[in-house]
């Protein structure tokens, strides 16, 4: 296997033996795969009841996929930087350590949340099967990854602030990213801690600022208005904003989805009508899917919608509406026939509304709303809805079909949980900075406490799944603007970004102590903002469910 520092290792060696530990990890997967399949198939056909009584199996196999998945998008970013001469020593170490810490964990015990661990023989490998999988190559990453001079050397080469080449496919998005951190150094990073302890929202002056950079139009067609950069693109423009903060990263994600319903679901004529101004930062929109007893199980959706003279009439409460009282267009997911069951009788409606103002949130008739406090993600406000003969004009019904509104809702998923991972990413960037900021400054026991192993290892871990995510996510994007389905790419992203950025932020504030569970201190912030993101655009558990189905019954 390798020895000597990272910097005398030669590349292709390196690469190599990657290839070789991939292959076992291909391997081990699939025979997991292939023993949980003959399990939920008993009698030859996929038995539902079974495969819910066996949930820790399914969604252990799916994290499994993630890590599979992740090391082939940490090797196939290698390989680029490699090809074009960019594969530093700082890329290499992130390499190894990344490869060590995932194959080790895939030997020993993968973790689906804190305190939750999928081993490997809940998934039907057997010793067998882990002495395949241990092969010199996959023990010599392991190796490697333990080895506290590595960790030590990647802190250092990380310690002014530069995290590794990201490997963008094209060359252009090198120049949007810095163009995109200038704007989140100066105009969100001094402002975005104040703004979230006095719970305001973003404030206007910086959403046409960013209107003015074509954020609301980064992926609408330019025959639309848009500047039609694609998902790529998107990915990372929105990690350098959340890295700001949340609250301002997530404001294009509602104009996302909102843009996707239009394009993909809509008549021409409501394409030429709202895509031009949701591009724009004309339309602010918002999202109105989510209902009080449903949450993630549409097809119990009870909103209702009732067609009366040329206008839907919708009645009903939604909640956990992000941005809702200042929108001025909303996507409301309604059933339109009460006589269809689950998914058949729903449908969306593009519906437009005033503005709201602090003294009147909701200025129209037949809707109201109560704000709903929370932890972090501030900035727009979550509110609960409450729809009471609101009227939307019928020629606004998305499509102009009824019945089609749960198609057209999961035509969506794909960019909107490519665009939460890269949220994901961007928070736990804002933890990686703001711990190694503080672990340079603070001195216990006569020097920095970055010296330390078990502080500098932790900034050296965040560096490495930082980029394993970022990774993840780029290639589910880039699957995208192919236009290939990417069903699976993108909820493996999201969760795995998710679950990076929460264990960023927890050990970020260990890392600033009792500094850190101080409302002063932004890392208190970051933290509550972390949380979010395993539960919203579907929650971890939904997220490995939806994975796990994919995988046995694609």
């Amino acid at each position: 296997m390798i020895t000597g520092t990272a910097d005398r290792v030669r590349p292709e060696e390196l690469l190599r033996a990657a290839d070789r530990a991939l292959e076992r990890v291909h391997t081990m997967v699939e025979r997991a795969r292939d023993r949980l399949a003959r399990r939920f198939a008993p009698g030859g056909d996929f038995d539902v009841a079974l495969f819910e009584r066996e949930q820790t199996a399914a969604h252990g196999l799916a994290w499994y996929e993630v890590y599979r998945r992740a090391l082939e998008q940490l090797q196939a970013w290698a390989r680029r930087l490699a090809d074009s001469g960019r594969f530093g020593e700082r890329e290499r170490l992130i390499l190894e350590l990344g490869f060590g810490e995932y194959l080790a964990r895939m030997a020993g015990g993968v973790p689906m949340s804190q305190g939750e661990y999928v081993r490997p023989w809940q998934i039907g490998l057997d010793a067998t099967d882990l002495d395949t999988f241990r092969s010199s190559e996959v023990c010599g990453f392991c190796r490697l990854a333990a080895d506290p001079a590595r960790v030590l050397r990647l802190a250092q080469l990380i310690e002014e602030g530069e995290f590794g080449d990201p490997g963008y496919a094209r060359e252009e998005l090198e120049l949007v990213r810095e163009q995109f951190r200038r704007f989140a150094d100066e105009r969100i990073l001094p402002f975005a801690h104040r703004w979230h302890l006095e719970d305001r929202l973003v404030p206007l002056e910086l959403i046409g600022e960013l209107a003015k950079l074509g954020v609301f139009g980064l992926t609408v067609p330019e025959r639309y208005g848009g500047l039609g950069m694609g998902k790529e693109a998107m990915c990372v423009v929105t990690e350098e904003l959340s890295r700001g903060w949340i609250g301002v990263g997530s404001l294009s994600t509602r104009s996302e989805i909102a843009a996707e319903l239009v394009r993909l679901g809509g008549t021409e004529e409501q394409r030429q009508r709202f895509l031009p101004r949701i591009a724009s930062g004309e339309s602010i929109p918002t999202a109105v899917f989510t209902e009080p007893d449903t949450g993630s199980d549409l097809a119990s959706l009870r909103t209702r919608a009732v067609l009366r003279d040329g206008f839907y009439e919708v009645y009903g409460s939604k909640t956990w509406i992000t941005h809702a009282a200042r929108a001025d267009l909303m996507t409301i997911l309604v059933r339109t026939d009460t006589s269809e069951p689950g998914y058949r009788g729903l449908s969306m409606l593009i519906a437009e509304k005033p503005r709201g103002r602090e003294d009147d949130p909701f200025p129209v008739a037949g809707l109201s709303g109560s704000e709903i406090p929370v932890l972090g993600y501030r900035g727009m406000k979550e509110y609960a809805l409450s729809f009471d003969g609101f009227r939307v004009p019928a020629a606004n019904l998305l499509g102009g079909v009824p019945g089609r509104g749960f198609k057209q809702l999961m035509a969506t998923f794909e960019s909107a949980r490519i665009q939460t991972a890269a949220r994901a990413i961007g928070v736990a960037r804002s933890a990686l900075e703001l711990a190694l900021s503080y672990a340079r400054e603070r001195r216990q026991f006569g020097k920095p406490i970055f010296a330390f192993p078990r502080v500098h290892g932790k900034l050296a871990g965040m560096a490495v799944e930082i980029m394993l995510a970022r990774q993840l996510t780029l290639f589910a994007a880039r699957e995208k603007d192919a236009d290939r389905r990417c069903d699976l790419e993108a909820g493996l992203a999201k969760l795995l970004a998710a679950q990076v950025a929460w264990s960023a932020a927890d050990n970020a504030v260990q890392i600033h102590g009792g500094n850190g569970y101080a409302l002063e201190f932004p890392i208190s912030r970051v933290l509550c903002d972390a949380r979010i993101l395993n539960i919203f655009e579907g929650s971890a558990e939904i997220q490995a469910q939806v994975i796990a189905r994919r995988l046995f019954t694609a």
